[in-house]
């Protein structure tokens, strides 16, 4: 088994996948994202990446298919987010049809391809029949399975929906990664941020925050600007001592009230990047919105180091030992034959 790990990852973001998986032993040979400061991101963050700035319907890997350990990808949500019309493959934004290009002129030994839960729902069923189908067709197991976020020391619930497939050779050796165990709480994540000008009141506002946060967004490209979400969602963040209204430019200074009956503290960009499960000193380009977005429609790096880590250790062929093996998905060629006609 060669020394390193091989990845190509497509719709890359702000790096969350990249970085987890970085973590978990994998070198990047490419890591392609189209929007300009989400680029800008990833190169102050890793300048040794090869950060292709493209669109990944004209991207070319040719030239990185040699001996491909792992392709992956947050291939965009809005075809199958509860939050938009889910069109699904009626969508033009869904590139789940271009992944499978590409995993097929590559021919990786394993794919990773994220998603929000929406893509669990039952109307999707015969979509994801169709990708199983498709990859089976390719020579790969396929695993579906919801993930949240929260079971990774990630401060915040964040389900999304997982798919990894393996060429038949490694995939008995693939095991879902377990909870870590207890959770860290949004005070926890939270609480040196919110000291570092001074404020007085973190100590006794992390304590008050003793639960995880619901799910950060970012807004779509049309709509939204940098606040926590909808209405629901800035009350359960009201309960959690976050005024979630609008983002902070920097954490409460010295003179901000420790009264929560009287002000609440707000997110800042840096926050709702920890509560993603990043590191405090990642770096985030492009004014305020621009860098919320990129925050709020990042995949957690905890979660992608979890399960990249039991990715590598099944294409190295390592036991499983106390962890059940992943249940694979029986493909249903019939209809293969039915969707593709």
């Amino acid at each position: 088994m060669k020394e390193k790990l091989t990845s190509v990852e497509i719709c890359a973001g702000a790096g969350g996948q990249a970085l987890g998986l970085e973590q978990a032993g994998f070198d990047h040979s490419a890591v392609v994202e189209i929007d300009n400061h989400a680029v800008a991101t990833l190169r102050a963050n890793r300048p040794e990446w090869n950060v292709i700035h493209q669109d990944v319907l004209e991207f070319d890997i040719s030239p990185y298919t040699e001996d491909l350990d792992l392709f992956a990808g947050g291939v965009p949500c809005p075809p199958f987010s509860i939050a938009g019309k889910q069109l699904g493959q009626d969508d033009e934004r869904d590139l789940f049809p271009r992944a499978i290009e590409l995993i097929a002129e590559a021919h990786p030994k394993a794919v990773m391809l994220e998603n929000v839960r929406g893509l669990a729902q039952p109307r999707f069923e015969a979509y994801r029949s169709q990708l199983v189908n498709q990859l089976a067709d390719l020579g790969y197991q396929s695993h579906w399975e919801l993930i949240t976020a929260a079971d990774y020391s990630v401060p915040q619930l964040r389900p999304r929906f997982i798919l990894v497939a393996l060429q038949e050779e490694y995939a008995e050796y693939f095991a879902w990664p377990e909870p870590v165990g207890t959770r860290t709480t949004v005070g926890e994540a939270l609480e040196p941020l919110m000291a570092e000008n001074g404020w007085p009141g973190a100590k006794a506002w992390a304590k008050q925050a003793n639960n995880i946060g619901p799910t950060l967004v970012g807004g779509s490209k049309k709509h939204g600007g940098p606040d926590v979400g909808p209405s629901r969602a800035r009350e359960a963040w009201k309960k959690l001592g976050v005024r979630g209204t609008s983002i902070a430019e920097e954490s409460p200074t010295a003179d901000f009230p420790t009264d929560l009956q009287e002000e609440l503290p707000r997110l800042t960009v840096r926050m709702g990047a920890v509560i993603q499960g990043f590191p405090s000193e990642w770096k985030w380009e492009g004014g305020k919105t621009a860098a919320w977005k990129q925050v709020g429609n990042a995949f957690p790096p905890p979660v992608a180091r979890a399960i990249g880590t039991r990715i590598a250790a099944a294409l190295r062929k390592e036991p499983l030992a106390q962890l059940a093996p992943a249940t694979p998905i029986i493909p249903d060629l019939p209809l293969l034959e039915e969707l593709s006609s």
